[in-house]
């Protein structure tokens, strides 16, 4: 294959050729045999001259005939080639078939078996080889770390074998794009790197190619019958940064570990970016890890505890229920937001255990309120992929002692469009043991009208951002009128999320009976302040409007 790469002097790959080598070469200079059959052919002309002769001259009457000596002679120099040229040919095809494996060796300790691309272990010396290359052509390289989009979910949904199908298409369009001498690796799981030579002064040709991958993985694909979606989130860095900084110009390590640093930001911006190495990214993942660290030690020191903000019935002014939201109470960083920790507690795959601590303490605390009080709480498209998720459910509620018909569950249209199976099935499990499902976040775009009838929800809920703004923008006031209406006319329960003013909540009032929720009509509390807004009963929406809390209020729990 054109990438790949001579294996390393000094390399574990290049110690086994050149044993495999020193074996070969012994095999070939093995002159036992080849000496054998020569001697023998020697002494065969030699012997057989003599035996011949004296066989025809018995023939014709003209002597006693071959000596017997030189006859038994004559046979053994025929065994002797005979056994000579077998064992000459027996070792030819040994080299073969030695020569061949070790072919299939080095392809298989440099190259991934799936794509066919670089392995991680073997891109340190191409890279290397590369880099030398391109500066003997006054250029530099570029690395540039690819991973895919979504690429879990259709592992999830669609089997190992689809993904394995996927992950070969996408190899395809990356190598098809790169030029001349570069290199193509995968480094595992869903992540590609590339070496691209390029002159120091053109970056914009490598923006080029970082655009064209992202538009080739963005198009459909088509695996075993179904069309998957996905994309790319990549980094960059150039070779020249190691330089600078005093380290060793080929240190794929250091250029990997920058183009993941890079890889991450452009992810952090929403999926299908591309990004640059800058030194400040250092410092931001310096501050990621100690996030998830943090995290981590969080969970066994039990930092995690729900909060709750109040939901109003607008037609009676009367406290319903309460939605649960996720707080970190960090030693380190004091109360730390959901918006902050629950994204990257479900990238490091630790968003289960938060849930189930924050929904075991939530269900106790609830059973303090009054019966008729409800619990809202949300799930997140990670919760979904989980099929057990509503037997945990139902086994939080039976340990809780809490009846169902107060629990409320939340699913984003989100969740409905990433797996619209799985949610048909958690719905359906939930709702047949007494437990509500609301919409969330509805208003968005991604659920269609035939999945809202087909999905039996109890009750819709319009998306804060058409809330938050529907007093000063008309679109926004279309929309959640249009939704107050589908509503309506589906007998399907309104919740507005998001009312942080008082003229956006009046104007939810004119749109007739609905529930509500926001900073004007109570804030997020923990638990101990939830029962003096309970003992109170005061009219909540006759308070004072507090000020609107900032971007780590937003409601979003685990």
């Amino acid at each position: 294959m054109p990438n790949e790469p001579p294996p390393q002097p000094g390399t574990e790959d290049g110690k086994t050729r050149s044993g495999l080598n020193a074996h070969l070469g012994a095999t070939e200079r093995d002159l036992v045999a080849l000496v054998i059959a020569v001697a023998a052919i020697l002494l065969f002309v030699g012997n057989g001259s003599t035996v011949l002769t004296q066989m025809i001259r018995q023939v014709n009457g003209a002597g006693l005939g071959p000596d017997r000596l030189l006859t038994n002679a004559l046979l053994l120099n025929v065994a002797l080639i005979i056994f000579g040229w077998r064992r000459y040919d027996e070792l030819s095809l040994e080299v073969r078939q030695r020569r061949h494996a070790e072919a299939r060796a080095l392809q298989m300790a440099e190259t991934d078996a799936l794509t066919g691309c670089l392995n991680r272990h073997s891109l340190a010396g191409a890279t290397q080889a590369l880099i030398e290359g391109a500066a003997r052509r006054g250029e530099i390289a570029a690395f540039v770390m690819i991973d895919l989009d979504h690429f879990k979910q259709v592992n999830d949904l669609h089997g190992h074998q689809a993904g394995d199908r996927l992950l070969e298409q996408c190899a395809a369009r990356i190598r098809a794009l790169l030029p001349a001498h570069a290199l193509l690796a995968r480094l595992g799981g869903d992540e590609f790197a590339c070496v691209v030579p390029f002159a120091p002064t053109r970056e914009t040709a490598i923006d080029k190619l970082a655009i064209a991958i992202d538009q080739a993985l963005d198009q459909p694909f088509d695996i075993d019958g179904f069309t998957g979606r996905i994309g790319a989130s990549i980094g960059i860095t150039r070779s020249d940064r190691l330089a600078r900084s005093g380290a060793a110009p080929t240190d794929t390590d250091a250029l990997l570990h920058m183009a993941d640093i890079a890889m991450y930001q452009a992810k952090k911006r929403g999926r299908g970016h591309h990004l640059w190495f800058e030194d400040t990214m250092a410092s931001e993942l310096l501050y990621r890890t100690e996030l998830e660290s943090g995290i981590r030690d969080g969970i066994e020191r039990g930092e995690f505890i729900p909060w709750y903000e109040p939901q109003i019935d607008l037609e009676s002014d009367t406290l319903v229920g309460f939605e649960m939201l996720a707080r970190w109470h960090s030693p380190a960083y004091g109360l730390v937001g959901p918006d902050v920790f629950i994204p990257i507690a479900e990238e490091i795959g630790i968003i289960a255990r938060i849930s189930d601590m924050l929904l075991a303490r939530a269900l106790q605390d609830a059973r303090a309120w009054p019966a008729r009080l409800g619990l809202t709480i949300n799930v997140s498209p990670v919760q979904l992929r989980d099929p057990w998720f509503a037997q945990k459910i139902l086994k939080a509620l039976v340990a809780a002692s809490f009846p169902p018909h107060r629990l409320d569950i939340d699913i984003t249209e989100t969740c409905l469009h990433q797996n619209v199976a799985g949610v048909h099935t958690l719905v359906t499990s939930l709702k047949n043991q007494g437990v509500s499902i609301s919409l969330d976040d509805f208003g968005t775009g991604y659920s269609s009208l035939a999945q809202l009838r087909q999905l039996p929800f109890d009750r819709i809920k319009i998306d804060r951002s058409f809330v938050t703004t529907m007093a000063d923008n008309a679109d926004s006031a279309t929309i959640v009128e249009t939704v107050c209406v589908l509503g309506k006319g589906m007998g399907l329960p309104v919740t507005a999320v998001g009312v942080e003013t008082q003229a956006v909540l009046e104007a939810l009032r004119a749109r007739g009976p609905m529930r509500a929720q926001g900073h004007v009509l109570g804030l997020p509390q923990p638990a101990d302040a939830t029962l003096e807004v309970i003992a109170r009963h005061e009219p909540i929406t006759q308070q004072a409007a507090p000020a609107p809390a900032s971007s780590g209020d937003q409601r979003r729990s685990a």
